[in-house]
């Protein structure tokens, strides 16, 4: 395959049964980081998500027909926060953050509605939101808030 075409992709609703799959995701997307920082806790970037999942916000990407990563959308004070965007290595850097983060935007452009999320400092991923719009908001040592408005 080109690695320079983004793949055939879908969303789908998540369900319980992709729980363990997006922890394992999780774990391993953000280990670099994490590890960078001094803040890898092999237990606690597992259970943070086991903690915070909502199927009913989560959306499971799927790239020709298998699991590729996941994102959820959850509504908070009129708008939304985009968290738990993770992709596999696999299917990093080749086009599907951006179509995937772009489908989410429309969807939220259209409802008019604000999107926030926090990235860790120093990761890759903020330079793909800041393509698609989303500016500082406020920032800690371990964290930035970004926010986005339709």
């Amino acid at each position: 395959m080109d690695t320079n075409t983004v793949p055939a992709w879908t969303l789908r609703p998540a369900d319980l049964r992709d729980l363990e799959p997006i922890v394992e995701l999780r774990a391993a997307v953000m280990r670099p980081d994490l590890e960078r920082l001094g803040r890898y806790d092999e237990h606690r970037v597992r259970q943070r998500l086991r903690d915070a999942y909502v199927p009913g916000h989560t959306s499971v990407v799927l790239a020709q027909e298998a699991f590729a990563g996941c994102v959820a959308l959850r509504p908070q004070g009129g708008g939304y926060w985009l968290e738990h965007f993770y992709l596999s290595p696999a299917h990093q850097g080749r086009g599907l953050g951006s179509a995937v983060l772009l489908s989410l935007l429309a969807r939220t452009d259209g409802e008019g509605t604000t999107v926030r999320l926090n990235v860790l400092q120093g990761s890759a991923a903020r330079r793909l939101y800041e393509r698609h719009g989303f500016v500082l908001e406020d920032e800690d040592a371990v964290d930035v808030f970004m926010v986005r408005a339709p």
